[in-house]
């Protein structure tokens, strides 16, 4: 008895050792968190995920789906089999490679517990004809059921608090004063808390490749269940966000340059840098057609003038953008190119009927639609002949028009059931004015949301909108049904653009090193030079002033004020004996009057962003006129931002439109300035003249 007592306690001390043992190597821990799963999925099952493959090798992904209805990607732990290897083999990370046979094989996984399978047909390409050996394509079989239904069973089991909280995109630009540019705890509990859908990040939150890529990871870290939307401005131009990223030439530049093909390969470079750094959604591009000279908020940000060249160059982009894993964003609908008054400061109206809207504004973002943009971002702009709902003005008690960002006959009866969108909206930054002195910020994001947005954009205090919003579903003003069907739409995002939390995220040191490769590199600043040269615009050469044939010790005089110093040293490239004169009032002395005197030729760099800029009246342009009149030498003025800027100095001998203010741009007008680059751009506005007069028409532009 004594004896068998003694080999039980034995017997359990070997268990319990063994069992330690396991606890310590973490297979335990690792068993519980498959216990808790309820199911394996391969991601490519999902209805929601395209199946389209391009190349010979592509990743598949396995999903663990939580008794609690969200779901995690796995890569740990779980084996992948091929069931014909002579068709396409696959290893331990879900990668598929082509074994360059036709046929058929199953891919399946399994984590010891649950297990899914896809098919893969495999049929010869007879469009494709590549000498070596044959091509093939691949097609996804999908496997069928409700256990695919992954964004069904996730928003039944969220509680109404996580689904607003999907629907609120917060920045945190500054914390106490200070930019933020690393996890802070406090961040991190609101993340949590509010159950943040995502987060839009701006230049001062992105300063290092490094650094970036860590904050962003630490964003994904905290996030509750299901990954965050990672957004930012990186349109290209004058709105460029990433500091250590390729500054790519804007809109404008890529309207001047028409070409689809640099605007594709603008629009993949800017979304593999983000993409590198873990940033997955970019609002970008602008599809406003900018056909007001006096718009002071799009600008030089729109493609142009002309509606279908606004939709070439936006899809394109788009593709661009997309098919680097970064969805896109269409902005601003309805249209706020023809506006006078910026919406960061006030509530601008746009007054044509639908039909007019059609054939002009709307055009480009239907034609997006149809291209398939991941998002649309909506205006603060009135357009009464659409809507003529008015609201009572908490800044002045006055009656004022309801602007598109939060009307339901704009975001639902026109953009839904009218143009047959189903992607995601987004309201334009709920801070700007047009928004923030007429509503309260409660009142705009609930009107916000019945009129049909998805998601809200920089809501102005968190915790008000947030508790506003829940407050609205459970006294019925909003249905629940109203919310969920957003929530239907961002998960569909997310899923469609990989956007899922991992089990095992990537270690760090991986992301930064991936992200060094990309971000800045030698093959996105090719593109940016490429896209730059061929934009600028050379508007206007008498007197054969251009291209400069100089000697060296000819001294040529660079004036201007803001951005100055950069085209003096784009121009100090070709030509060494430069003399720089930078304002700051604009008035010369007499010393710098006799400089330019003196000099062989003169270049002159304007910059304007307003209407009153480029009055002849400015002190900048009376400078430049004065310039013209005195000097004997040929005088050459660059619109470092607006083409618009000869309109004050229509009697300059020479002007290149530039179109952004990068140093990729002024090197390539040195380029023209010299006669290195033979100017290829083309006007993508009208430049009016006096009395409604056309001074250069659309699509304007000399070449050598």
């Amino acid at each position: 008895m004594v004896k068998a007592r003694k080999i039980m306690f034995i017997s359990l001390l070997a268990i319990t050792l063994a069992v330690s043992q396991l606890w310590i190597g973490g297979t335990l821990k690792q068993a519980s968190a498959e216990s808790a799963a309820k199911d394996l999925i391969i991601l490519q099952n999902v209805p929601d995920v395209s199946t389209e493959i391009s190349g010979e090798a592509f990743q598949l992904k396995a999903l663990h789906v939580y008794k609690e209805g969200h779901f995690m990607g796995i890569s740990d732990g779980v084996k992948w089999k091929s069931s014909n290897k002579n068709v396409a083999a696959v290893d331990q990370a879900g990668n598929i490679t082509l074994m360059g046979k036709p046929g058929k094989t199953f891919i399946s996984v399994t984590d010891g517990v649950y297990k899914d399978r896809i098919a893969l047909q495999i049929k010869p390409d007879g469009k494709k004809h590549s000498k070596g050996k044959p091509a093939f394509k691949v097609k996804i079989i999908k496997e069928h059921g409700k256990r695919y239904d992954l964004i069904s069973r996730a928003v039944k089991n969220m509680s109404i608090e996580e689904k607003v909280g999907q629907m609120l995109m917060p920045d945190f630009r500054t914390w106490k004063g200070k930019n933020v540019t690393e996890m802070l705890p406090e961040i991190e509990k609101l993340v949590k808390d509010y159950h943040l859908g995502g987060v839009i990040l701006f230049r001062e939150n992105v300063v290092t490749t490094e650094q970036t890529a860590t904050l962003v990871s630490d964003y994904q870290k905290a996030a509750d269940k299901f990954g965050l939307l990672m957004t930012i401005d990186q349109e290209g131009g004058i709105v460029t966000r990433l500091q250590s990223g390729t500054d790519m030439p804007g809109n404008m530049a890529l309207g001047a340059a028409r070409s689809e093909e640099i605007s594709r390969k603008v629009g993949k470079a800017i979304g593999e840098e983000l993409a590198s750094l873990g940033i997955n959604m970019n609002f970008a591009p602008v599809m406003d057609v900018n056909n007001n000279p006096d718009n002071p908020v799009i600008g030089v940000r729109s493609f142009g003038e002309d509606p279908q060249l606004v939709a070439d160059m936006g899809v394109a982009y788009t593709e661009g953008l997309q098919s680097a894993g970064v969805a896109a964003t269409a902005k601003h609908f309805p249209g706020h190119g023809d506006t006078a008054v910026d919406s960061h400061l006030g509530l601008p109206e746009v007054p044509h009927d639908k039909e007019r809207l059609k054939e002009v504004e709307l055009y480009p973002f239907q034609k997006g639609m149809e291209a398939g943009i991941d998002a649309i971002m909506t205006a603060h702009v009135t357009f009464p002949k659409i809507d003529d709902t008015k609201a009572i003005s908490k800044k002045t008690g006055e009656e004022i028009a309801v602007p598109a960002t939060l009307s339901h006959k704009v975001l639902t009866e026109l953009m839904r059931e009218e143009m047959g969108y189903d992607g995601v909206i987004t309201t334009d930054a709920m801070n700007m004015n047009a928004i923030a002195e007429h509503f309260g910020p409660v009142d705009a994001a609930i009107r916000a949301v019945k009129a049909g947005t998805d998601i809200v954009l920089m809501p102005v205090g968190l915790q008000e909108v947030a508790e506003g919003l829940v407050n609205a579903v459970e006294n019925g003003e909003i249905s629940e049904k109203r919310i969920e069907s957003s929530v239907e739409r961002i998960l569909t995002l997310k899923i469609k653009r990989g956007i899922i939390k991992e089990e095992t995220p990537q270690p760090i040191d991986e992301k930064i090193a991936n992200a060094l490769q990309i971000v800045g590199s030698e093959e996105h600043k090719q593109i940016e030079k490429e896209a730059a040269e061929r934009s600028v615009t050379l508007v206007k050469n008498e007197r054969d002033a251009l291209p400069l044939q100089l000697s060296p010790e000819d001294n040529i005089v660079v004036v201007g004020n803001t951005y100055i110093a950069d085209l003096k040293n784009a121009i100090s490239k070709f030509h060494a004996n430069t003399t720089v004169i930078q304002t700051s009032s604009y008035a010369l002395t007499e010393e710098q009057k006799q400089l330019i005197r003196n000099a062989s030729a003169v270049i002159v760099g304007s910059y304007t962003f307003n209407v009153s800029g480029r009055s002849p009246d400015s002190a900048q342009m009376k400078m430049v006129n004065s310039i013209i009149a005195e000097s004997e030498a040929p005088v050459i003025s660059v619109g470092i931002r607006n083409p618009y800027d000869i309109m004050a100095y229509p009697e300059v001998d020479a002007y290149i439109a530039q179109y952004g203010f990068r140093t990729a741009s002024f090197d390539a007008s040195a380029g023209v300035v010299f006669g290195q680059v033979n100017p290829s751009g083309k006007l993508p506005v009208t430049i009016p003249g006096p009395d409604g007069s056309v001074l250069f028409e659309f699509g304007h532009g000399l070449s050598y």
